[in-house]
């Protein structure tokens, strides 16, 4: 099992480290020999860093949940003085940090042994993962012909293939729940700013970006978001306070829920049969554990929240482009056609569009609220969908190559049809999570998404649980992953 470390979550890798039955040093052995063996195919991991995770076993560690278990780090954002990065971008190669961010140092105590960073897209806008800077696409371990997701596409694709059994994303549109969809792993979105964002932003997108973590088990989600969670000196904003936490939230089901599902999108349209009956499933699979399941779905303004949403993000990525080039225009050996068009994009918007993209964000989380409605009670507890519209894409088919970045984020063909729930709770601010309880008749997997009210995550979490525990899914892995 110490070969094979998709064999088992963080949390029981700890504990035999925590018993003496392996060593730190050996489960970096393994991990490393796992990236050897299976990256070439997959292009996930990079910045490979060795010496410090050697240097970090050597000094001690820190007696934290999970001592001594390997862990990766997502190429954007996660800033370590220890761990140059790419930010999956040519334009930002290379990058190196005078000190470690909230969010890295809060993981670092936890005592993992970090070693090296996974791909992400440049400026993490898709569904994929296909970063020029990479030297290619990053490929799922089910398929390799198929995406692992984006924009935490190499993360999954790392967990899904047992190079190590847990990892860190981020999550600004989907980008950690896209992935667990399409690796067949856990992904959970926390409410907004229930983790920490400095001191290298205030917020990301407007407050829409958040970390997260791709695991193999929701208790490995848990345990690392109560490590995590809680402002950073100076936040602008902070999440509502958590009662007992995640890890003791799960200890337990959850009360009886009320769930609205939705087996199209949440504007009606028709989605995959296979990923529309993954979800009839799991209404069923919910009825069956004592919760009432009744269809519903928002009323919300979905394409004002997308619009609002491409223009954050397309300002966001002139913005960071700006930040090296100052006025002028990037070249294509710079930044990727889709970056280059976003930089374009944003040159025509009026200046005072940000801030009323904003308000239009904002007003669509009050939308969204208005469905929950968690104060009366009258509303739903938790909102059952798809994660994904269709089962994963196949590689390329969301390529950067494109300057129309409108086009590639709301066009008929575009990321938000293929992804229409994701974004959805990254604007409202909302808990939500992917839970892996779907296959395609070809074997790849397909995501179940729950949602909760705003600041409601430890009900979601535990829901996460009751469903893992009656529907197991540890036992299903990627081939690669033996």
């Amino acid at each position: 099992m110490i070969g094979d470390l998709g064999a088992a979550d963080a949390t029981a890798l700890a504990a035999l480290v925590a018993a003496g039955e392996v060593s730190p040093s050996e489960l970096l052995d393994a991990a490393l020999a796992a990236v050897e063996a299976r990256n070439p195919a997959l292009n996930a991991v990079v910045l490979v860093q060795e010496g410090v995770a050697r240097k970090a076993i050597a000094e001690g560690l820190p007696h934290g949940p999970f001592r001594g278990v390997p862990f990766l780090i997502k190429d954007l954002g996660a800033e370590a003085k220890d761990f140059p990065s790419h930010n999956g971008s040519r334009l930002f190669a290379n990058m190196v940090y005078g000190q470690d961010s909230a969010i890295f140092a809060r993981m670092k105590a936890t005592g993992v042994v970090t070693f090296g960073r996974t791909t992400s897209p440049e400026g993490g806008v898709g569904a994929a993962t296909e970063a020029a800077v990479y030297g290619g696409p990053t490929r799922s371990p089910w398929n390799l012909q198929h995406t692992p997701g984006g924009s935490s596409g190499g993360a999954g694709a790392a967990v899904a293939a047992g190079i190590v059994s847990f990892a860190h994303g981020s999550d600004g549109g989907g980008s950690v729940r896209i992935p667990a969809s399409s690796c067949g792993l856990f992904g959970f979105k926390p409410t907004r700013a229930r983790l920490p964002d400095g001191p290298y932003a205030g917020e990301g997108w407007a407050g829409m970006a958040i970390d997260g973590f791709l695991t193999r088990s929701v208790r490995d989600t848990a345990v690392m978001l109560d490590a995590c969670a809680g402002p950073d000196l100076g936040a602008p904003y902070v999440a509502p306070p958590l009662g007992r936490g995640h890890a003791a939230a799960i200890s337990r089901p959850p009360r009886r829920l009320r769930v609205a599902i939705c087996d199209t999108t949440f504007t009606g349209e028709p989605i995959h049969p296979e990923v529309a009956e993954a979800v009839r499933a799991a209404g069923r699979l919910l009825e069956n554990l004592g919760h009432v399941v009744e269809p519903s779905r928002p009323t919300a303004d979905v394409p004002m929240m997308m619009r609002a949403w491409t223009d954050i993000v397309g300002v966001g990525s002139a913005l960071s482009i700006r930040s090296k080039l100052g006025d002028r225009a990037p070249t294509a050996d710079e930044v990727e056609g889709v970056g280059r068009g976003a930089w374009t994009y944003a040159q025509t918007l009026h200046p005072t569009r940000y801030l009323q993209a904003v308000g239009e964000i904002h007003a669509f989380g009050r939308q969204m609220a208005g469905f929950f409605q968690p104060e009366s009670g009258a509303g739903p507890d938790i909102l059952l969908s798809a994660t994904l519209a269709e089962p994963p894409a196949t590689v390329g088919r969301f390529s950067h190559d494109t300057e129309d970045y409108v086009g590639y984020r709301v066009g008929p063909n575009g990321i938000f049809a293929y992804s229409p729930f994701c974004a959805v709770f990254n604007a409202s601010g909302q808990p939500a999570a992917s839970v892996p309880l779907g296959w395609s008749a070809s074997g790849l997997p397909i995501g179940v998404h729950l949602a909760a009210a705003y600041g409601q995550d430890e009900d979601l979490i535990a829901l996460c649980a009751e469903i893992e525990r009656a529907a197991p899914w540890a036992g299903r892995r990627a081939p690669m992953a033996g």
